[in-house]
């Protein structure tokens, strides 16, 4: 401080004159300034008064920070561009649209699967006014939402009756919930899996109030195991689809039809008095909360597919993966499958089963509590639609890259690699495998070709390709950069073209032509 009373910066020259810090301080604008800018009182205008605001005046911190470390003060005709840049930033959607380049179909940290035109179009449609989710046209009155999905998933199954919650894992727990608390629910020990997010069916089925029984063992359980097990409290008989993983080797499983029969089988005998007495009955009533629990007088068989899948998966070279039409037909009482993996369609669980079954979950009150809103009731029956007119491949966007043939993403990766040459960036074609993914088909993959970049850092190359607008989200390997055209939907190959260009080194060398 001097004689004066004022600080003096650190950076005064002893004469009294400024010093370079201070005369760079000096040069900074104070926010009204700023604000009175047409430019910046446009922005205002679109974007609030107060973000712009505060957007100058954490611009003018930043730059006092720079000043600190040496830097200069910002030159006059940038803070437009800073505050602007800084206003968008801060109002951006953190949930963007990205190209998915990875060659894997289902990628559950990119949304899971595409919806079809006719999905996209139903959402806006429905989200656009006042619909009839739960209104009866031709009564006049309330009707049930639960209604409109049911028609569809049951005449595409066959089943008896069908419920729409928010994922699988919600249908799961439900089941579980609501049709046997209290009671045992019998599962091969090999089954007893854990999926993404720490879903452990193990842990469901505490949460649920039902006890867990493990029969079998790890890699081989038998009917028997299933029968022998089996008393005056089990509620059910569990199947659980491995769906992201696959045993193989010295391995056995019931068939469902079995366990099926197993059920059956126990359910004539309590009927004729020789599983449980009365006086059992009634305190099994009374252990779960006074409820019956199940339908009928044995126990459900409880078929938990995972993904799922209307269409045979064989027809594309791929392994079978369970169909929900099978499972009916061999007579479970409840499956469960997902909507936005092989359906194609939004996130849900579908539970479709006997009438008796699904009408006990409908009535829990925890159905209330997972149900789903209008906008995916909108994606799911366009959905479905495609199946019911046997347009599945041909417009949804996951069966459409399941059945694309590994020389139609090579004439598509090609016709890429041509006009990025013309544009100095150089690749070559390599063959590759695409996965289907998002717990759907473990070990299974597609030949494809790849368009692969060589690039002398690739993760800050990635990091770029990410910052792009849209985000282009591929994979790295051997230092290279390598997208799957197989995953990029036909109308964002522009887009790619374009991020490509404006976020990549061009190349310093000759064509590395086609690795094919």
């Amino acid at each position: 401080m001097d004689e004066t009373g004022h600080n003096r910066s650190p950076n005064a020259s002893e004469g009294g004159k400024p010093g370079r810090e201070e005369a760079e301080y000096r040069k900074l604008p104070a926010v009204d300034k700023l604000l009175s800018l047409p430019e910046i009182a446009a922005l205002a205008a679109s974007h609030g008064g107060g973000p712009v605001t505060e957007a100058a005046r954490a611009e003018l911190d930043a730059a006092r920070t720079a000043i600190r470390k040496g830097q200069p003060a910002p030159a006059e005709g940038e803070w437009q561009e800073r505050i602007t840049d800084s206003v968008l930033a801060a109002s951006a959607s953190s949930l963007r649209p990205v190209i998915n380049a990875t060659g894997v179909l289902i990628h559950t940290n990119l949304g899971r699967t595409p919806l079809s035109s006719a999905a996209q179009e139903a959402v806006v449609r429905l989200a656009q006014g006042y619909s009839t989710l739960e209104y009866d046209l031709e009564a006049g009155q309330r009707g049930s939402r639960h209604a409109h999905p049911a028609r569809l998933l049951c005449e595409l199954t066959g089943a008896e009756d069908a419920l729409v919650v928010n994922n699988n894992a919600a249908a799961v727990f439900l089941a579980l919930t609501a049709l046997c608390v209290g009671r045992e629910v019998i599962v091969s020990r090999g089954e007893l899996v854990e999926i993404g997010g720490g879903f452990r069916i193990p842990d469901v089925l505490r949460q649920s109030g039902a006890t867990l029984v493990e029969v079998g063992t790890t890699n081989r359980t038998h009917p028997h195991d299933f029968a022998a097990a089996m008393g005056p409290r089990t509620a059910a008989l569990m199947r659980i689809h491995a769906s992201n993983f696959k045993q193989v080797g010295f391995v056995k499983k019931p068939e469902l039809t079995e366990l099926v029969e197993i059920a059956r089988w126990q359910s004539s005998a309590g009927a004729r008095g020789s599983v449980e007495t009365a006086d059992a009955a009634d305190e099994r009533g009374a252990d779960a909360g006074g409820q019956r629990g199940v339908p009928g007088d044995g126990p459900l068989v409880i078929d938990d597919l995972g993904s799922g899948t209307l269409l045979d998966t064989t027809q594309f070279g791929l392994a079978p993966e369970p169909m929900v039409q099978s499972s009916v037909r061999a007579g479970a009482d409840v499956i469960t499958f997902s909507g936005d993996k092989l359906l194609g369609g939004p996130q849900a669980g579908l539970i479709v089963g006997k009438a008796e079954a699904i009408a006990g979950l409908r009535s829990h009150p925890l159905a209330r509590a997972l149900r789903v809103d209008k906008m995916t009731l909108a994606a799911l029956d366009a959905t479905l639609g495609a199946y019911r007119r046997g347009r599945a491949v041909d417009e949804l966007p996951v069966w459409r890259m399941i059945a694309q043939t590994s020389e139609a993403v090579e004439q598509r990766a090609r016709q890429v690699r041509r006009r990025l040459a013309a544009a100095n960036i150089e690749g070559e074609l390599v063959p590759g495998q695409s996965t289907v993914g998002g717990g759907s088909l473990p070990g299974e993959t597609l030949a494809t070709v790849l368009l692969a970049l060589d690039m002398p850092r690739p993760d800050s190359a990635a990091a770029a390709l990410r910052e792009g607008n849209p985000p282009v989200i591929c994979r790295i390997q051997n230092d290279r950069l390598l997208f799957d055209l197989r995953t990029v939907l036909p109308e964002q190959e522009q887009a790619l073209f374009e991020v490509l260009c404006s976020r990549l080194p061009v190349s310093d060398g000759g064509s590395s032509g086609d690795g094919l």
